[in-house]
């Protein structure tokens, strides 16, 4: 990165890989002069975030859809990361929304190493269902009509 000076000359910064918002970078000499020389010029990092990638740490959160099939199935599924590939990440079967799998090394890197992919899983819900579709949905409600996920809520509610 270059910065220019107010008597108009360039300083050439260079910014560590990895670092974090807020972060400082120090250019020895290269600030005010004063009685003991030149000063040193401290910058602070604004890091511009991401529409979809969060970082936390040295680790990348992302949340990414999955049908209710491939939860409760489970499935293979690609997932974006940030150096532009993607990875393929295990959806084990009765995998629930919300659950965050680990994709190691495939966060951000920095000096001291790299941090992981942090992926949570969003079971999502169709808007729409065609007859059929509807149909199959009925017939699993009525297969799995004993299976109550909420048979304890009450107790774990009481003070």
């Amino acid at each position: 990165m270059s910065l220019r000076e107010s008597n108009g000359n360039v300083i050439d910064v260079k910014i560590p890989a990895g670092i974090r918002d807020g972060q400082k970078v120090r250019q020895r000499g290269k600030g005010n002069p004063g009685a003991a020389g030149n000063g040193d010029l401290i910058i602070t990092v604004n890091v511009k975030p991401h529409d979809f990638f969060n970082r936390d740490g040295d680790n990348i959160r992302i949340h990414v859809p999955v049908t209710f099939a491939e939860a409760a199935l489970g499935s293979n599924i690609h997932v974006p990361t940030l150096d532009g590939d993607t990875v393929t990440v295990r959806v084990p079967a009765g995998t629930p929304s919300g659950r965050t799998l680990r994709v190691k090394g495939r966060g951000v890197k920095t000096s001291k190493g790299t941090g992981d992919l942090l992926v949570t899983i969003d079971v999502s819900v169709p808007q729409n269902l065609n007859k059929q579709a509807e149909e199959a949905v009925k017939a699993f409600a009525a297969a799995t009509a004993d299976a109550d996920p909420r048979h304890d809520l009450a107790a774990k509610a009481r003070l």
